[in-house]
């Protein structure tokens, strides 16, 4: 059963009713939890954190009432709120040398190819310099028809998205229970799920607190994308102190398996897609790509088709055999005009800095 100890990369979700209370931050517990992550990095491990709070916080900066706000006010008020919550997580996680990120996204961020293929770009860079990045829906500019929804979701794709191993959802409960625990006195824990069956679905209910909105179907769902997507998944209480030493230490939750390791479950995506055309390579380029490196300009001998950046190319061999398929990050124009050249010819050729690869390693299936 996969565990904190064992992870590699852990995305980690914070909801509202944990982090604000009657419109103020729970400063006491935000600090253990800066203590939990300054833990995990210190064990090696790479943290990124999904957070809620924002409208909640700016709700109370600008004297807004309670209950349901509408789209203009909840996304000012998000707008108010997203600084303070920045900084609280900034100065929280400070004195352990951790430097934070602010990362704002849409589900359109994720729906759409290049801004998908943008964000993994950038979440992984702040990853590699050691950086948290704090991660939350951009609620000032999405409306209903760009929205994750809830933060349940969103973690899950964010999960994907860095190919974490390793995903919690820190809750208002301790994990699914096969019926409601509040009304039913025989309602058991369920420690963990090796698959989301029917019957594990019909378990989830839509409880939650005033502030939440996401209840154990939303959670379920998140278990659905993150499994899928390689990463393991945990429902556990968050309320208390130090919320990540607990669940390491053993507190109830609820596990879910992961399908497959993340990276495979990237490789059998992008293996999947119908490609939009064709990079012909030489043999160096062969060798290279099959000892796991990228593919470079000066190793393509031939552009085919009409694809943009972040569509599916497949790659093929001087023998005209199909090699696999990457996700190229030019347009099919651009990856033409710097076919055949050193990557550090790129720039002059088309006139702005560019990436060293034409198929990162990472978006590619062999």
């Amino acid at each position: 059963m996969a565990s904190l100890s064992e992870s590699r990369r852990v995305v980690v979700k914070v909801g509202s009713a944990l982090l604000v209370e009657d419109g103020r931050l729970r400063l006491s517990w935000l600090n253990s939890l800066a203590e939990d992550v300054a833990w995990l990095k210190k064990e090696g491990k790479d943290v990124a954190l999904v957070s809620s709070g924002a409208i909640a916080l700016g709700r109370a900066a600008l004297g807004l009432p309670d209950g349901t706000l509408p789209l203009e006010k909840s996304q000012a008020a998000a707008a108010v709120g997203q600084i303070r919550l920045a900084r609280a997580y900034e100065e929280a996680l400070a004195p352990f040398g951790i430097s934070t990120a602010q990362v704002l996204v849409t589900l359109e961020d994720s729906e759409d190819r290049r801004r998908y293929l943008n964000s993994r770009a950038t979440l992984e860079q702040l990853l590699g310099l050691g950086a948290v990045p704090i991660v939350n829906e951009n609620d000032t500019v999405a409306t209903d028809e760009i929205r994750f929804g809830d933060n349940d979701r969103l973690a899950a794709q964010i999960a994907v998205t860095v190919e974490a191993d390793v995903l919690v959802l820190l809750s208002d409960v301790d994990g699914l229970y096969s019926g409601n625990p509040k009304t039913d006195a025989a309602a058991r824990h369920i420690d963990f799920v090796d698959s989301i069956t029917p019957e594990i679905e019909a378990m989830a209910g839509d409880a939650g607190t005033g502030l939440a909105k996401g209840g154990m179907k939303t959670k379920i769902f998140a278990a659905k994308t993150a499994a899928a997507g390689g990463a393991a998944m945990a429902i556990t209480k968050g309320s208390v102190l130090n919320p990540l030493k607990s669940l390491a230490n053993g507190a109830l939750a609820t596990w879910f398996a992961a399908e497959t390791d993340p990276q495979a479950a990237r490789k059998r995506w992008i293996a999947a897609m119908k490609p939009k055309g064709e990079f012909h390579v030489d043999a160096g380029a062969v060798s290279a790509l099959f000892g796991g490196k990228s593919l470079l300009p000066a190793g393509v001998i031939g552009v085919s088709g009409t694809f943009g950046r972040g569509e599916p190319v497949v790659i093929v061999g001087p023998d005209g055999s199909r090699l696999g398929v990457g996700l190229t990050r030019y347009t099919s124009g651009d990856a033409d005009r710097i076919k055949g050249e050193r990557s550090d010819r790129i720039e002059a050729i088309l006139g702005y800095p560019a990436r060293a690869a034409l198929v990162h390693r990472d978006d590619m299936a062999i």
